[in-house]
């Protein structure tokens, strides 16, 4: 039988509301009755009613957390860190798998059901109208990996993806390419099209270099190595900036193949660092995000949010950085290893 708040309280000689405003955020509680209540809790081996709690301070410490693409093994990172994160925080996730729709109605019944405090949107691919809808709702939410904005309707955490399309262009410059381009997920996504703006935008700049654009029907491994495989129909460019770094490892299939080599033939650069990249047999040069960081963040504006729920929505960039592997020839003017 499980332990009840009367023995507790039974046991350390105080009332059943001494122990219950002890088990409760923010309640006045004597330290010495703390103690008192904490020490019987302990030798029972008590531990409070997480429902019972929420009927008392109108709060279930559930937080939402919707995702869209669970094809991509960078989610289960990202599920990893959120998931830990928030119960560090003595909050605990409602998991949404959204499986690539685009109507948030379902999502909110959802999550009205479960009377969530508030809601994570974790995508990079859906329109900023999505989390927007959650806050229309009164929903306190944050957008992770959401498209950066001057004036943003929702709270956004992520990365500038303009200026990694830029960092990619310049790395390709740097090693002296001339024809290159550019691999993109699926067009509609606001995370491919800011890469390929920030990409082409660079390069259109360059003198002497030229650049074209096309686009996967998804950030998957099947849809980078079915891209790939078109464009190796007709003439390739020396190098690829892939949106993604899934996009990437099935492009590298796709050119090894065809009996093509990585970087000897055609060079590669993706975006992420998922643990995928860094593994021997791959090597990928990409760019990396720090998803840690982004993850936190949000965990952090979204308890913010909770408690000041009139906050004015914000963004928040994190950099990036290339790493350098083996899918990119060296830098003009280093000597090959």
């Amino acid at each position: 039988m499980a332990v009840t708040l009367k023995e507790v309280a039974e046991r350390a000689g105080v009332s059943r509301s001494a122990v219950s405003r002890t088990f409760t955020d923010g309640a006045s509680v004597s330290a010495r009755t703390r103690a008192k209540v904490e020490q019987a809790a302990t030798d029972l081996g008590y531990a409070p009613n997480a429902l019972a709690s929420s009927l008392t301070t109108g709060r279930t410490k559930l937080i939402g957390l919707i995702a869209n693409n669970f094809h991509n093994p960078l989610i289960l990172e990202v599920f990893d860190l959120f998931t830990r994160g928030l119960q560090d925080r003595g909050l605990r996730p409602l998991l949404v798998n959204l499986s690539d729709a685009t109507d948030p109605e379902t999502s909110l019944r959802m999550l009205r059901q479960y009377s969530v405090d508030g809601v994570i949107v974790a995508s990079s691919t859906l329109p900023a109208s999505f989390a927007g809808s959650f806050r229309s709702a009164g929903l306190p939410v944050v957008h992770a990996f959401g498209r950066q904005s001057a004036a943003p309707s929702v709270h956004v955490v992520g990365i500038d993806n303009i200026a990694c399309g830029r960092m990619a262009a310049e790395a390709l410059i740097a090693r002296g390419y001339t024809r290159v381009g550019f691999l993109g997920g699926p067009e509609s996504a606001t995370s491919t099209q800011d890469r390929a703006a920030g990409f082409l935008g660079r390069l259109q700049a360059e003198g002497g270099v030229t650049v074209s654009a096309s686009y996967a029907s998804g950030y998957t491994y099947d849809a980078g190595r079915d891209a790939m495989e078109l464009l190796l129909s007709a003439p390739p460019a020396e190098a690829y900036f892939c949106g993604d770094d899934l996009l990437a490892v099935g492009a590298l299939s796709a050119i090894q193949a065809a009996g093509l080599s990585v970087p000897g033939d055609i060079g590669l650069i993706g975006l992420n660092d998922m643990e995928m990249a860094r593994w021997q047999n791959i090597g990928l040069t990409t760019i990396r995000q720090p998803v840690a960081e982004i993850i936190s963040a949000a965990i952090d504006l979204v308890v913010d949010t909770i408690e000041a729920p009139d906050r004015p929505p914000e963004v928040r960039l994190f950099p990036c950085r290339v790493i350098d592997r083996r899918t990119l020839r060296a830098t003009v003017g280093e000597p090959e290893f």
